[in-house]
Formats: C-alpha cells, structure tokens, sequence
C-alpha cells in the first residue's frame, strides 16, 4: 500500500481498526496502538532493532495481534522544516515495509515529541534507566494522540 495523506487515515481504519504509530531510533522502535475507538494512544513495549528482517517480523506481529489497519510514522523533520538524515531514514523504512504489507502508511511532524514524551516520564518521576527503555514508545505515544485528536477535529 502506497503512502497516504494524514486525513485519508480514517478512510482505511475499517469498522473497529485500530491506529498505530512509530518512532523510529536508531536502537529501538517505539509503538503505540490506539484504542478501537481511536480515543487514546497507549505505548507497547519497544522493538530492539536488530536487521529489517527482524524488525519487520517483530513490528508486523505486534500490529497484527493489536488489530491494527493502519500505521502513523513519525517523521523527524529539522526545526526549519528541512528533512535530515533521520526524516530519510524513517521514509526508507515505510518503503521497505510497504513491500511486506498492504498496511497503509502516513507520515505525521513529530518535531518535539521526544522532549514532550521526556517531561512527561520526568513528571511521573519515572528513574533514568526505566526512561531509556520506555522514551521510544512514549514519543510514539504523543505522535499518536496528536494523529488522534486531528482524526476527532475532521470528524
């Protein structure tokens, strides 16, 4: 399935779909999976990156189990709006996961989704160490309510 705009996202949910949203580091994969109502965004344990093939498996299982119909990947574009290296690397992994499934795919701005999903953690007194393992999932966690609360705002 090719890549599609933001506000086409509701036309591919189905009935009951679920919504998904990634954070792509260069360590790990932060996923968040939406309720069926597609109200809140709830954060899944991250995706240790191994190699593509690995990491697709693992990322198409997890969608699969959740009941997902659709996938949000954030897209780190630069403060000034430009596309760095990582905004690439993010648009590299959507084509080639395009090739294993028909899953749609849409890019969403997650410019501060990091820092927000860090005060967040922080302001739950969540350790360091615990922080690490859960910032991906948490970024991926705002990335997706924001995608969510548009979803509401074109309804």
């Amino acid at each position: 399935m090719p890549v599609i705009e933001i506000d086409a996202v509701p036309a591919h949910l189905g009935e009951r779909g679920a919504l998904a949203a990634l954070d792509l580091g260069e360590k790990t994969i932060g996923v968040a999976v939406s309720d069926r109502g597609l109200s809140f965004a709830h954060p899944r344990p991250v995706i240790i990156r191994k190699k593509f093939t690995a990491d697709a498996e693992a990322l198409l299982a997890l969608l699969a189990r959740e009941g997902v119909t659709a996938v949000i990947m954030g897209l780190p574009v630069n403060m000034d709006g430009s596309e760095g290296p990582r905004a690439q690397a993010s648009r590299a992994f959507v084509r080639n996961m395009a090739r294993l499934t028909e899953m749609p795919f849409a890019f969403w701005d997650e410019r501060l989704s990091t820092v927000a999903a860090e005060r967040a953690l922080l302001e739950m007194d969540v350790s360091r160490k615990k922080r690490e393992g859960r910032i991906d999932s948490a970024a991926a966690a705002f990335i997706l309510q924001g995608v969510l609360d548009r979803i509401h705002a074109l309804r």
